[in-house]
């Protein structure tokens, strides 16, 4: 009986560059630790600055092998695709350039204090949720109540 073929899940590269990457070792607060402790804030330093450097540096090889592949095609059809890569991969980078601004936001919020804290209520996002999306801004009651908004308005 042959044995069967493990399921695997597949991810784009696109979202892989668009999520931080997971390998840090999850924060454990200890017992009676204050939010956003000296500790948690470096946590969520080190998560941001990595994730920026990864991103600053696909930016870096975008731009290589745009220079390295551009080429003039005398087939229509050869220069159309090469084209469309080129602009997939600048839309890509420009959602990565908008991302790159909020982790700066988000690095600037840890210097004032800001940082893990909602901005619209104002209470703690939460160590799980930041770490999931270390650049959120709102807790995930507001932010849930930011999408309902969203898909009455259309």
């Amino acid at each position: 009986m042959p044995a069967k073929k493990a399921s695997v899940k597949k991810t784009s590269k696109r979202t892989k560059r668009l999520a931080p990457d997971r390998n840090f070792t999850p924060y454990k607060p200890k017992k009676g630790e204050e939010y956003m402790s000296p500790k948690q804030v470096d946590h969520f330093r080190a998560i941001l600055l990595s994730w920026k450097r990864e991103l600053m540096e696909e930016v870096d090889r975008t731009v290589h092998h745009m220079q390295d592949e551009a080429s003039n095609f005398p087939d229509p059809n050869d220069r159309a695709t090469q084209e469309e890569e080129f602009a997939l991969e600048l839309r890509t980078r420009d959602r990565e350039r908008k991302l790159i601004k909020k982790i700066d936001e988000a690095v600037a919020g840890l210097e004032t204090g800001d940082y893990g804290y909602c901005e619209v209520c104002g209470v703690a996002i939460g160590i799980r949720r930041l770490e999931a999306r270390p650049t959120a801004t709102l807790c995930i009651d507001c932010k849930t109540l930011d999408e309902i908004r969203e898909r009455q308005m259309g």
